[in-house]
């Protein structure tokens, strides 16, 4: 089949070995797939991973041994556990967190930038019928983005600031504004703090002043270490920080600024695919405006370059 390879950089390879489910799990037609930020990041030597790269999809299930599923539109969950009972984190249901567990396009498992994968049965979600594909292929982020709202309460009576217009960030503060809260999206980019703006969404440019320790929460989806800094600049003491990107190398921070001021520092990563088709089933959430483009699988290396130029967000592969 053809794939696109993380192998000391970007291999584009038309003979790859079509995979084979094992018991428990099914084979997937890649009907769309989109680059994420954390695929850059692979092919500049990110984890040291090796593989097929991809975990932003959605696809057709056309194998599996339970045949409820055959020709099924299904998005995945990318973190498959092994789900023993045996395993701590898996007998307590945090299956996300398994010592053991593979992660499509990620750590240990082949991914979506291909005609086929494969994922546990237990993974998978069915897309409604009313969703598009172009939709559908959000899922994931915009679960990330919902985990907040299973970590934390945010009250219409709040003030809550997400840092950064990336495509994160802009699913982030699609999926907070349904709270009620007063909710800032603080950004570089123009075009793309209009996207928010389209939705409701109360924007503003980083270079703008925004008063200091007046947010109940921020969510500093910029994964810099100026966004850290500002981030503890605007949030109020007994406020909550929640860090939504990872970051490259080690932060300088004032450990003791958290304690004095009793801040509640909050990592957020993998989220509910479920309530996300809710969002988009319901129409609350249109992600559609972020595509900036779809390629073939075929024209990899040009997708790739897109979506690495400064103010792209989505970019899509196709069959």
């Amino acid at each position: 089949m053809r794939a696109l390879l993380c192998d000391n950089g970007l291999r584009y390879d038309l003979t790859y070995p079509d995979p084979v489910p094992p018991p428990g799990e099914a084979l997937i037609r890649v009907r769309l797939a989109g680059i994420c930020n954390t695929d850059l990041e692979l092919v500049r030597g990110y984890l040291g991973f090796r593989g097929v790269l991809g975990h932003e999809f959605v696809g057709e299930v056309v194998q599996a041994s339970d045949v409820a599923w055959l020709g099924q539109r299904v998005v995945g969950d990318i973190n498959a556990a092994c789900r023993s009972q045996q395993c701590a984190a898996c007998k307590t249901g945090r299956y996300t967190h398994c010592p053991n567990r593979t992660t499509l396009g990620i750590a240990g498992r082949d991914g979506a930038f291909a005609d086929h994968l494969v994922l546990p049965l237990a993974n998978l979600f069915a897309v409604p019928d009313h969703v598009p594909d172009e939709s559908a292929v959000f899922t994931e982020p915009l679960a990330a983005a919902c985990e907040i709202l299973e970590q934390i309460k945010i009250a219409p009576t709040d003030r809550v600031v997400v840092l950064g217009d990336g495509k994160l960030g802009l699913l982030v503060a699609a999926v907070l504004r349904l709270t009620g809260a007063e909710l800032t999206l603080v950004g570089r980019n123009h075009d793309k703090l209009v996207i928010a703006a389209g939705w409701g969404v109360q924007v503003r440019l980083a270079n703008e002043p925004l008063p200091a320790q007046t947010a109940d929460v921020v969510v500093e989806c910029t994964g810099s270490p100026q966004g850290f800094e500002t981030a503890r600049r605007l949030l109020r003491p007994r406020g909550t920080l929640v860090l939504k990107s990872t970051y490259h190398g080690a932060l300088n921070v004032d450990m003791s600024g958290l304690v004095v001021d009793e801040i509640t520092l909050l990592g957020s990563r993998c989220g509910p695919f479920a309530p996300a088709l809710r969002l988009l089933a319901a129409g609350l959430v249109d992600p559609r405006g972020l595509i900036s483009d779809t390629y073939v699988l075929d024209q990899a290396a040009a997708a790739f370059a897109h979506a690495a130029a400064p103010g792209v967000l989505k970019v899509l592969l196709a069959p």
